[in-house]
């Protein structure tokens, strides 16, 4: 008999972690879906107002998992667009607490959603004005995207973004390179919108960047 019931009690403790692993999967999964919605599909006064409830959503998932990379990753990219939505000086609020999100996300795990607090986090520093406004960097910004192009080299994030980074100082051929790769990276098959978006914010850059050769 209690054979029996430590057997039934191990084995429902693995139901239940099984459990939660796919319900925090489905968490990340609707995030990082309704952040394409929101930032691919919405505009202006829509856009500003489905960034906030999902920073609020972010919240309540996380709650539920604290110690869950992904989860910190995705409401550091969310907080992180808001803000560029937002603009102005009511942006840095957001900006920092993305940069405490992604900050945490490392410390959780690095290669979680194959480096992307790095690629979001290095985007941040060269966006966000330096000292005295905000915590800019370049240099940070330049080694933060330099690790995720380590960690994911083919992929059409890290690649976009160091690209950007690169027109940012001006670097136009290397801009150049890292666009083009970005934009013959392979789709994500649970990612049709998002790729969808990125590819033609891939495109327009290079346009800008042919312009500059």
């Amino acid at each position: 008999m209690i054979r029996i019931k430590v057997a039934l009690g191990i084995a429902a403790l693995i139901l239940s972690t099984t459990s939660m692993a796919e319900s925090q999967s489905e968490a990340v999964e609707y995030l990082q879906k309704q952040w394409a919605i929101d930032n691919y599909q919405l505009t202006e006064k829509a856009q500003k107002e489905g960034f906030e409830a999902l920073i609020e959503q972010a919240d309540q998932k996380i709650s539920e998992y604290p110690n869950s990379a992904e989860l910190y990753i995705w409401r550091g990219i969310i907080n992180s667009t808001y803000a560029g939505a937002k603009g102005g000086l009511g942006a840095l609020k957001y900006a920092k607490s993305a940069k405490a999100d992604l900050e945490k996300a490392l410390e959780l795990d690095a290669d979680a959603l194959q480096g992307s607090a790095y690629t979001s986090l290095g985007t941040l520093y060269f966006n966000v004005p330096g000292w005295p406004i905000g915590f800019g960097d370049d240099d940070k910004a330049e080694a933060l995207l330099k690790k995720a192009l380590l960690i994911n080299p083919e992929g059409i994030d890290p690649n976009y973004f160091y690209g950007d980074y690169l027109r940012s100082e001006k670097r136009y051929a290397e801009a150049r390179d890292y666009m083009e790769k970005a934009l013959q990276a392979k789709s994500r098959k649970d990612r049709p919108l998002a790729d969808e978006g990125r590819r033609k914010e891939i495109r327009q850059a290079l346009l800008d960047i042919e312009k500059r050769l």
